[in-house]
């Protein structure tokens, strides 16, 4: 017991010396860490200025010559994407890696895509419950309040009446809690079938670039194997 507890303090006495090659290997691997964790920051914070950008402009364009009616429509769809890339997310993180292995030893068609996703977790989660699921929220948010405005001005009511207000409440009122009741049911659904969650984007994915010729995911990443 001395041995083992003397063999442990002086491994790490030498990984805190700073002339110990473990200490410089260390530092080493931190600075990656932090080179690549602000690389991929940046990245995503561009991503997402852009494609907010066009999802607004988009849902803008959309609901500038729309009825009240299909504008109701049209945020809930906005509202299902969101809670659908959060289940893509979810699952993410939750799924397995090994079977994927398995199944992609086979030749299952989608089943390596799915393995990347599961490999990729962390990045995979963050662009699509933070960054599409983010972007949907605001959009969602932003439509609502011009199709409350298309309902007032179909009513008859002006902008900043009485009717406006109490509709504009209610109706934000109904997408917020959509949208977080929608997210909520979704993770215990994305946590308990991660593993078919993942495997059916997967196939999504190998479909998308076997007929379109469209790839998302970079398949010369390699990370190291979730447990």
């Amino acid at each position: 017991m001395f041995t083992l507890l003397s063999a442990i303090r002086i491994v790490h006495i030498n990984i805190m010396d700073g002339s110990s090659p473990l200490y410089k290997v260390r530092i080493n691997v931190m600075n990656n860490l932090w080179k690549n964790s602000i690389r991929w920051s940046v990245l995503i914070a561009v991503i997402t200025l852009v494609l907010a950008a066009i999802f607004t402009i988009i849902s803008t364009a959309i609901l500038s010559g729309a009825g009240w009616a299909f504008g109701m429509f049209v945020v809930f769809f906005i509202v299902c994407i969101g809670v659908i890339f959060d289940i893509i997310g979810v699952a993410a993180t939750a799924a397995p890696e090994q079977p994927f292995h398995a199944m992609a030893a086979k030749k299952v068609n989608g089943a390596y895509e799915a393995m990347l996703i599961s490999k990729n977790a962390d990045k995979v989660a963050n662009f699509c419950a933070d960054v599409i699921g983010d972007i949907s929220g605001v959009v969602s948010g932003t439509a609502a309040s011009t199709v409350v405005l298309h309902l007032a001005f179909a009513a008859g009511a002006q902008d900043g009446s009485a009717f406006h207000f109490v509709i504009s409440v209610i109706f934000t009122a109904v997408v917020a809690a959509l949208t977080v009741g929608g997210k909520a049911l979704g993770k215990t659904i994305a946590i308990a079938k991660a593993t078919a969650i993942i495997y059916q984007v997967g196939r999504f994915l190998h479909l998308l670039e076997k007929k379109l010729k469209i790839t998302l995911l970079n398949k010369r990443a390699t990370k190291k194997t979730k447990a």
